[in-house]
């Protein structure tokens, strides 16, 4: 027997009591502890095929989200009032428009930098004319971008692994956030964002150059030598280490037969690889061991976005003296010699032509006659 206040009885001096609670056990208005422990498991486990993550969580309904709403945009969306003014600019498919020239159009220069979800318009007509669908496109896709990355190291994390991956995919997270939110805050609204579109993205390249002149902004020339740098060291160390495997099979079998997943022998010879390397370049263009060809291979591209993007934060707020600014033009033997820098402008100024539009003059019916300007005193 139980007594208060004393010593809880052992299992055996109250068998009755024990078999009353497994009988009617006590019902909780919470969740079981071990589903919430199952589903804890299940996210953070390593063991799926595709790793949640917690981060995965917020990635995959955002990202889900973004797509869909791209996918019915480009297919049916109705056109927009772009540039504030009542003139609509169509970019479906079913308005005319091909794989090509179909672009989601960005929010309506009305809205400029105004938070528009669809329960802020009048009514889902109102928000489709208006551009409601991208500014909840590119929203949902920079919070699933950033999710990503933080899933990356997330996985990185359970897994032991050092958290380079996700650092390197800070470049395309930078880039995006450059294009889709600062370019837009720092030139006052979401008309100017990008269309989501493959003649959107030309048009709107042009146009950033014939405003800001990014060809000659140094951190764009940064970002371009390290995407192309990092490409052309990409080719050449792929190039190498296919040249240079090591051979377990016969001649009649392909080399690729003789790798086992996981192995700890050397799949090719890196002294070969480099002395090739030295003796077609320089003597000094070599590496001493693969750590350093990887690093440089991960490193160069990714400071080059990240300069880039620099680039364009710094186009976006209009501080264009970071550019640099060339001569137009060069004098010799008093004769006036054009150069490069004038046929760059001269093509600015084309493409900055391209948003010459209809003027817009007030309605003639609201517009004083001359007899009324001369009885107000006009």
């Amino acid at each position: 027997m139980t007594q208060f206040g004393g010593e809880i009885a052992p299992d055996s001096d109250r068998p009755h009591q024990i078999s009353d609670i497994n009988q009617a056990p006590l019902r909780k208005n919470v969740l079981d502890p071990s589903t919430w422990e199952r589903f804890c498991q299940w996210v953070t486990s390593t063991d799926n095929r595709i790793y949640i993550g917690w981060f995965g969580l917020i990635m995959m309904p955002t990202l889900s989200t973004a797509a869909i709403t791209f996918i019915l945009a480009m297919i049916a969306a109705p056109p927009v009032d772009m540039s504030g003014t009542g003139e609509l600019v169509s970019g479906s498919l079913l308005s005319g428009n091909n794989i090509i020239t179909a672009a989601v159009v960005p929010t309506s220069a009305a809205i400029g930098l105004h938070f528009y979800p669809v329960w802020g318009a009048a009514s889902i007509s109102e928000w489709l004319s208006n551009g409601g669908p991208y500014q909840l496109i590119i929203l949902h896709f920079l919070i699933g971008i950033i999710g990503y990355q933080d899933r990356e190291w997330e996985l990185s994390y359970r897994l032991g692994m050092r958290p380079w991956v996700s650092l390197a995919f800070t470049a395309p997270v930078a880039s995006c956030m450059a294009v889709f939110l600062v370019y837009p805050v720092g030139q006052g609204g979401f008309a100017s964002g990008m269309p989501l579109g493959i003649s959107g993205t030309f048009h709107f390249m042009f146009l950033f150059q014939a405003d800001h002149n990014i060809l000659m902004n140094p951190f764009h020339q940064l970002g371009v030598i390290g995407v192309f740098g990092g490409a052309f060291l990409c080719s050449t160390h792929g190039s190498l280490v296919t040249s240079t495997l090591f051979r377990n099979t016969s001649p009649n079998q392909s080399v690729n037969a003789g790798y086992t997943l996981g192995q700890k022998a050397a799949t090719y010879s890196f002294y070969h690889a480099q002395t090739y390397q030295q003796r077609l370049w320089w003597k000094r263009a070599g590496f001493p061991n693969s750590r350093s060809v990887h690093f440089l291979l991960a490193a160069l591209p990714v400071a080059g976005i990240w300069s880039a993007a620099l680039g364009i934060d710094t186009a976006a707020f209009s501080l264009d003296k970071v550019a640099f600014k060339p001569p137009p033009a060069i004098y010799s033997q008093g004769h006036k010699v054009p150069t490069w820098a004038d046929i760059v402008q001269q093509s600015d100024r084309g493409l900055f032509a391209m948003r010459d539009r209809e003027q817009h003059r007030f309605p003639s019916e609201l517009v004083l006659s001359d007899e009324l300007e001369s009885i107000i005193g006009y």
